[in-house]
Formats: C-alpha cells, sequence, structure tokens
C-alpha cells in the first residue's frame, strides 16, 4: 500500500494563521524602525554638514556659512531646510555666496512622497562659524533649534538639532527634551 505525505488543510490553516499574526505585529514594527532611521538621517546629514563648516572655519581661517539652498548655488532663503543647503567659505560673513566665494558642498532636496518639514526657529536661513569655530545664526540670536517633522507629524520621530554659540551641536528627540523639540 503506498502511502501519501504532504500537508493536511488543517496543518497549512494553522501554519498560515500563524503567518497572519507575526505580520500583524511586524510590520508597524518595521514601520516605525525605518521612519525613525530616516528621521535621524537627515538630520545627521545637516549636523554632518554643521561639523565640516565649523572645522573648514578653523583650517581656513575665516568665515564659514551654511545657508538654505533650493539651487545649490546661492542661498535662496526661505525657512525650509528640507529643500537643501549649502556650505561655502565666506570671508565676508554676509551669508550670501559672492563672486570668487567657494561651495564647500551642496545638499539637495528631501525626496519622498510626502517631504518632511525642516525648519528653524527663529527664522533663521544660514549658520556662519567664525575661524575660532564660534556659531552664529542670522538673524541674531542666543541659539537656535531646527526640527524635523515627518509628515505625519507624530512626535514620537521628531528631531531637533540645536545650535548654540559656544556649545557642540547637539541632536534631541521630543521623548527626551519635550520643552526643547516640540
Amino acid at each position: 500500500m503506498k502511502r501519501q505525505t504532504g500537508f493536511t488543510l488543517t496543518e497549512l490553516m494553522v501554519v498560515l494563521a500563524i503567518v497572519a499574526i507575526l505580520l500583524s505585529i511586524g510590520v508597524p514594527s518595521y514601520r516605525y524602525i525605518t521612519n525613525s532611521y530616516r528621521m535621524s538621517a537627515e538630520v545627521n546629514g545637516l549636523l554632518g554638514d554643521l561639523q565640516y563648516a565649523r572645522s573648514e572655519a578653523i583650517r581656513q581661517g575665516q568665515t564659514v556659512t551654511t545657508c538654505v539652498s533650493t539651487n545649490g548655488t546661492a542661498c535662496t532663503g526661505g525657512f525650509a531646510w528640507a529643500g537643501g543647503w549649502i556650505v561655502f567659505s565666506d570671508p565676508n560673513a554676509n551669508s550670501t555666496v559672492d563672486a570668487g566665494e567657494t561651495v564647500l558642498r551642496v545638499q539637495s532636496a528631501f525626496t519622498g512622497r510626502i517631504p518632511d518639514t525642516f525648519t528653524a526657529s527663529n527664522g533663521v536661513t544660514a549658520i556662519t562659524y567664525n575661524r575660532e569655530g564660534f556659531a552664529s545664526t542670522t538673524p541674531a540670536g542666543f541659539f537656535t533649534t531646527i526640527t524635523l517633522k515627518d509628515s505625519t507629524a507624530n512626535a514620537g520621530w521628531t528631531r531637533c538639532l540645536v545650535i548654540a554659540a559656544a556649545t557642540p551641536l547637539s541632536t534631541q528627540t521630543h521623548t527626551m527634551n519635550p520643552a526643547a523639540c516640540p
């Protein structure tokens, strides 16, 4: 007598139920992780460029500015850092790319189905480092917070970059410091 091997319908249904339960738990967690990593990468991109601007200001012995730029060649104003930014040598410290000033780095706009918002407090559109490596912001302020929020405005994914004149740059999350990172 030949015996048939394989799965019964009951066994197949049990396996499908287990897979469905695992997917219902895993997919939302995966979305949270990928969104959190994307937000961290975006704020760390600006953090890295600001640290680069500071080191270049010290190395060159002259001011270096990071400003909002949508075209990659000039400071285009506006408050939306998500539109992109540039880092450039700015010997006259006027936060404008003049003739003879070199653009050192260009960051293009954030891409995505629904873009994130990346705005600074106090209407800051440029951050300038002097030759000693101290930051000043335009318009002038004691400190500036640049806040990155995803399209859903979920506070759990909000990231903030705090820039003060004589202190190191710091990144914060809403859960770490709700007052500083709303």
